[in-house]
């Protein structure tokens, strides 16, 4: 697995979605996803939201995944 097919997978999961992946080993990930489709979501919701995106490569091919989960509001606060 690499950090480009994992950002294709939640883009085609969540379109409109700006994606970030990053992770050198093949198993162990970053991503920081932007998405208006988190509005009004606690934090595990969000994380479901991309998780789903990934079916059953999570636990599998990707080991960890660790994800920041803003909307576009909050990306723009935070200069994104």
């Amino acid at each position: 697995m690499n950090p480009d097919t994992i950002r294709s997978m939640i883009e085609a999961g969540m379109p409109g979605a700006r994606v970030a992946v990053q992770g050198d080993d093949g198993v162990h990930f970053e991503a920081q996803v932007i998405s208006d489709d988190f509005k009004g979501k606690l934090p595990l919701a969000r994380h479901r939201l991309v998780y789903a995106t990934l079916g059953d490569k999570m636990g599998g091919e990707i080991h960890a995944l660790a994800l920041k989960t803003l909307t576009q509001e909050e990306a723009a606060a935070a200069g994104r």
